[in-house]
């Protein structure tokens, strides 16, 4: 990346905020490829790949996991930097570390380990992962966690209650957790990720729903959007239609990722242009300008409801979810109990709820499945 054709208002890794603890630059690298090569190395990156995405790890190999997810957003989200003149290093490691902090078992561990964590601050899976880049990571001698750079930290807490904002806030006056006290917003990388986070989850849950057989290729018809691109591909590959449909659902979500990106590209250079921001903190102080068109938000919110309903909501996924709950919240209560059945650091900590919600949330879904069964005698999915 050239930091010469960067855009006015992007994030410069030279006039970077900096870490919260300051370190000599490297001699090779700027400080968001810095932070990108920091997080690809760290433990919590590598047990991306064995937690759910939507379907449980062990229920097929080809399914998204949390790793293949990041990678698909990174690329979505490099993509559209690249055309936008943005920090395409920053956007990068935000959306390689954007999940670093979520529980085994997807949105279903996520939602346990809240209920769980009720009386003692809850549980955000977003705050989880700057937590995890700021303080559970031990790699280095000289600190906690990653000492990653301000602004991949601010895109890291793409959410936060505002319970939580106010104890970072009180912890480090300017930082990540500032914006949601003053309503601003984050950097355009930011905003950027999280709009490829989206993007890249609409894609794939259809791939996957297809392959996993919970949804079909007549289903995708119910969709406007689907519809009109599946039309557009048998327009010009006619003989796809007495094939397989692995091609044709390709193809066709190739397609729909071209067309999303193109447009988050133009509606997002379009509101640059209208409130023309001097720079980086300029942006921080106006309405989000990343964003797509209404007509594509539109499509997107229809894609999003087809999704829950015929998806998310699927029997087969709904029993799935309740078993993954039950194995969160008993694992909870058995090292509430017995705190030293977990490793000394954490069976050792003041705040006994909160390492408990830190070892659950730093596993795998296989280890998850193989510590329940330890600890309880159960087997609750096939092996």
């Amino acid at each position: 990346m050239n930091l010469d054709t960067l855009a006015p208002w992007a994030c410069d890794p030279r006039r970077s905020r900096g870490r919260r603890i300051a370190e000599p630059p490297s001699p090779s690298r700027n400080e968001h490829q810095r932070d990108r090569d920091r997080i690809v190395h760290s433990t919590a990156f590598r047990r991306l790949v064995y937690k759910t995405q939507v379907f449980i790890n062990h229920e097929g190999d080809l399914f998204r996991t949390r790793l293949t997810h990041s990678l698909e957003v990174a690329q979505l989200a490099r993509s559209a930097a690249r055309a936008l003149c943005l920090n395409e290093d920053l956007v990068e490691a935000i959306a390689l570390a954007h999940d670093l902090g979520h529980t085994p078992f997807g949105h279903a561990g996520q939602d346990a380990l809240h209920e769980c964590m009720h009386e003692h601050g809850g549980f955000e899976h977003n705050l989880q992962s700057l937590r995890v880049v700021d303080a559970l990571e031990q790699r280095y001698p000289a600190f906690d966690g990653l000492n990653l750079s301000f602004e991949t930290r601010e895109g890291i807490l793409k959410h936060c209650s505002r319970r939580n904002a106010e104890r970072l806030v009180q912890a480090e006056p300017a930082g990540p957790g500032r914006r949601f006290l003053d309503g601003t917003q984050p950097s355009l990388e930011a905003q950027l990720v999280n709009l490829a986070d989206e993007t890249a989850y609409n894609a794939h849950d259809i791939d996957d729903g297809v392959r996993s057989g919970l949804i079909t290729m007549a289903q995708l018809e119910e969709v406007p959007l689907l519809a009109r691109l599946r039309a557009g591909v048998l327009a010009e590959y006619p003989a796809l239609a007495g094939q397989p449909s692995r091609r044709l659902l390709s193809e066709t979500l190739r397609r729909m990722l071209s067309a999303l990106v193109r447009d988050l590209v133009d509606s997002t250079a379009a509101a640059v242009a209208e409130h023309a921001p001097a720079d980086v903190d300029a942006v921080r102080g106006l309405p989000a300008l990343a964003r797509f068109s209404a007509a594509q938000r539109q499509q997107s919110a229809e894609l999003k409801r087809f999704l829950f309903s015929e998806l998310y909501r699927h029997p087969q996924v709904a029993e799935t979810t309740a078993r993954a709950r039950t194995v969160v919240a008993e694992l909870f209560a058995a090292y509430r109990t017995a705190p030293h059945e977990m490793p000394d650091d954490y069976a050792g900590a003041a705040d006994r709820p909160r390492a408990v919600a830190d070892y659950i949330a730093g596993m795998t879904d296989r280890y998850a499945l193989r510590e329940h069964h330890r600890l309880t005698g159960q087997r609750l999915f096939a092996e």
